[in-house]
């Protein structure tokens, strides 16, 4: 099993949801498909950088945009949900690091606040200097 592809167990649990199909038979099949779909998103590529093994990018996409059509994504998708465990569940395991010069002191200045805020309040136009005129009524 490659890197980014379904494992065993997975692909038990996504087989029996794909039922049958329409039109010719695929010729690298259901598993290979669902390969390429995952690769691509786990990787963040464009289609068109799909490597050579999946088969052509044009032929992944289509088919990916016709089972996103009829919902056989958000199948698939719940059924590869994983389990929730109530004691313990880890939303994400990211690290932020901030740059060495945002450890500043304190607060900082509230003269830095209002330099902003007048920034962000100014006046965006001139107004006109045209005198307003008003129309006569009188033919």
């Amino acid at each position: 099993m490659r890197r980014h592809e379904l494992s065993d167990a997975e692909w038990s649990r996504i087989k029996p949801l794909l039922g049958s199909r329409s039109g010719p038979p695929s010729k690298r099949g259901d598993r290979d498909f669902i390969n390429a779909v995952i690769w691509r998103v786990k990787t963040g590529v464009q289609w068109r950088d799909l490597p050579e093994r999946f088969g052509h990018w044009k032929t992944v996409y289509n088919r990916f945009h016709r089972w996103a059509q009829t919902g056989r994504w958000e199948a698939i998708f719940k059924a590869l949900r994983l389990p929730v465990d109530e004691l313990g569940s880890l939303a994400d395991a990211s690290v932020v690091r901030a740059h060495q010069d945002a450890s500043g002191g304190k607060g900082g200045s509230e003269a830095m606040l209002w330099g902003v805020l007048e920034e962000v309040f100014q006046q965006r136009f001139t107004p006109s200097q045209r005198r307003a005129v008003s129309r006569s009524t009188s033919r």
